[in-house]
């Protein structure tokens, strides 16, 4: 029995090994994001810029270089980047009130099979001046979006 146990080799079962491999790539395939998060962005082309008219309904949100918000250049404060609580409230409540005062988009004023929710006005652009970083801007669209606006447009600093 000593001549045959010298012949036997030992042998590695890799089978867990393997299964344990297979468990850990299914985690790190379901970890790692299937694409980055982004967003979409029309940029306005120079001829179309000189043609906006400013209206009633529109929301234009300012960043000042010392980082306070304000809206359609009112002289009431709206927090800053940091804290954009009173913006948000604020603009809850309008779109709370344009919801019911049937304030609709004016591509959306003749299309009634569309939810109405869809059709509010709830348009916002951000104007910020070159020197805020993105990163800034990105919590202020963040904050309009946790307030219901959509879509969130940017402003040029060449817009007046």
């Amino acid at each position: 029995m000593s001549h045959a146990a010298a012949r036997t080799k030992p042998s590695i079962n890799v089978t867990p090994l393997i299964d344990v491999l297979l468990v850990m790539l299914i985690i790190f395939m379901v970890a790692a994001p299937l694409k980055p998060h982004s967003f979409f962005t029309k940029l306005p082309s120079q001829q179309n810029a000189i043609d906006l008219v400013i209206n009633d309904k529109m929301l234009v949100v300012s960043i000042a270089s010392d980082r306070t918000l304000k809206l359609n250049q009112l002289a009431t404060d709206m927090g800053t980047i940091d804290d954009p609580a009173k913006l948000s409230n604020f603009l809850v409540a309008l779109f709370r009130e344009r919801q019911t005062n049937r304030v609709y988009r004016a591509d959306m004023v003749s299309r009634p099979e569309i939810p109405e929710r869809y059709r509010i006005e709830k348009t916002v652009f951000i104007k910020a001046p070159r020197s805020i970083a993105y990163g800034e801007v990105a919590k202020v669209i963040d904050g309009l979006k946790g307030a219901g606006a959509e879509p969130v447009g940017l402003q040029l600093d060449s817009l007046q």
